[in-house]
């Protein structure tokens, strides 16, 4: 016999929601899931939430931020991992989720499947592209090292160093395997191209990043985005020296130089200072026998020129005839020039005698004085012709000056502002004007109404027969302006 429908327990929706939640922690409180990863999502607050599944099922997960940190990897869609958690439920929205509490990669495999997708994308990108490889410098004077301050790795290169050429070593001490490995080898990268020439704390010359042999799993933090990105935008040059020769990993491709082992790593870094000296020394030595064979074979040639060259007594014995020649010759020329200077000189003398001087001077006087008496009429003949042309041309000026018909009894007729008036209708009744005489000006005001339109004109007069031509006046008279 069932029970009546009044005898069911009724449930609030919480309440059935918090029941189902406790029944599913109880029931799969500690589970452990292989599966792949698919949707990855990291929220602001840093918490990721991403799906676990297979070919048949999907399960919503999360990982807080306190273990998200705790991963040795990033997860990324299509890994395959291994979960450890418990199941629980959200109420809000009626599905149950996976609380992760700790992720590992599946293997190998899927840790290298990883590698190589992640070695693919930053190919693309140009972080491996060859030509931004960067020379080692020849001689570094100071060398900054990137790796654990208590291994054996910064050891083994300072010994190497110190064996090879000792040089000044920075050592940024960082974790080179766990969960904040990577952040701390990318900052201790960036921190050293940070640095200022010339700062408090010397700039390196090179970067050394290394870090002893592991698994994959141990080396993975030098497989981190933020570490080959960190290598491949150092502008100091960086050797990478991590893990065994056989081990691979990503900075690798990224950096400038990959050395085998920490200790390769301190050897490309510097020469050995013993070969240098020895190198110095057998280049000094072949320089000196160079140039002593140089020497030699100079000091042949120069004998042998000697020997083909005469005695300087032979080279002087004609010169010291010669000269013995022209002495001889000399004494008597010398002595010829001086006497015909000296009759040249009496034949000179001669001429100038005081009588002929005075003669002389008083012939020029007597040319002078001539020539003085005729200059002063010429002159003013020459001062009365201008004189005359000159008054021609004054009368003919005065003749064609205004000056002269105002004698006749003309006017000039200027308005209020000093303008020419050449016509009545350009004044108006009232308006003051300037009459200009022959001996004076005066001023008038005009009188009268300006006449609306000019007069008729008056009939032409009878022709009148053209009177005969006057003849021409003289040139230098009164001119006519008629």
């Amino acid at each position: 016999m069932s029970d009546a429908p009044g005898n069911i327990h009724e449930f609030s929706v919480s309440e059935l929601a918090g029941a189902l939640k406790r029944t599913v922690e109880d029931a799969f409180g500690h589970v452990r899931v292989r599966g792949e990863l698919g949707r990855v999502v990291v929220a602001k607050s840093g918490h990721v939430y991403f799906d676990v599944k297979d070919e048949r099922s999907v399960i919503a997960s999360i990982a807080w931020k306190g273990t998200a940190a705790r991963f040795r990897f990033r997860p990324e869609e299509g890994l395959e991992v291994v979960i450890e958690g418990r199941l629980s439920t959200y109420p809000g929205r009626s599905q149950y989720q996976l609380i992760v509490e700790s992720m590992e990669p599946a293997g190998a495999g899927a840790l290298m499947a990883l590698l190589e997708e992640r070695k693919k994308t930053l190919a693309a990108e140009g972080l491996f592209d060859p030509a931004r490889k960067k020379p080692l410098p020849f001689l570094p004077r100071t060398i900054g090292v990137v790796t654990s301050p208590t291994g054996a790795v910064i050891r083994d290169i300072l010994h190497r160093l110190q064996d090879r050429f000792p040089r000044h070593v920075i050592l940024w001490p960082v974790l080179v395997q766990g969960e904040q490995a990577a952040e701390q080898i990318a900052t201790a990268i960036r921190g050293f191209n940070a640095l200022p020439e010339g700062g408090r704390v010397p700039r390196p010359d090179v970067l050394i990043v290394a870090r002893g042999g592991g698994s994959i799993e141990d080396l993975w933090s030098f497989n981190e985005e933020i570490v080959v990105r960190a290598a491949a935008e150092s502008t100091i040059p960086l050797i990478s020296a991590v893990g065994h020769e056989t081990d691979t990993t990503l900075i690798d491709f990224a950096s400038d130089r990959r050395a085998p082992t920490p200790t390769g790593a301190a050897e490309m870094a510097v020469p050995v200072r013993a070969e240098l000296k020895a190198d110095i020394d057998a280049l000094g030595a072949r320089l000196v026998s160079a140039l002593s064979r140089h020497i030699e074979r100079r000091r042949t040639e120069l004998r042998g020129a000697a020997r083909a060259l005469p005695r300087p007594a032979a080279l002087l014995d004609l010169k010291r005839q010669r000269f013995d020649t022209i002495a001889d010759r000399l004494d008597p020329a010398l002595q010829n020039n001086a006497a015909g200077k000296r009759s040249r000189l009496l034949v000179l003398q001669a001429g100038l005698k005081p009588a002929a001087l005075k003669r002389d001077i008083r012939q020029k006087q007597e040319r002078l004085a001539d020539r003085g008496a005729r200059l002063t009429p010429a002159l003013e003949r020459i001062l009365q012709r201008e004189s005359r042309a000159l008054d021609a041309w004054g009368a003919r000026l005065a003749s064609l000056s205004h000056k002269s018909v105002l004698r006749r009894g003309f006017v000039l007729v200027r308005n209020g502002e000093g303008q020419l008036v050449r016509s009545g209708q350009a004044l108006d009744s009232g308006d003051k004007v300037e009459l200009e005489f022959a001996d004076m000006r005066r001023s008038a005001i005009v009188d009268g109404e300006t006449p609306s339109s000019p007069p008729p004109a008056a009939k032409p007069a009878a022709a009148r027969p053209r009177p005969k031509p006057r003849a021409k006046p003289p040139a230098a008279g009164q001119g006519t302006l008629f």
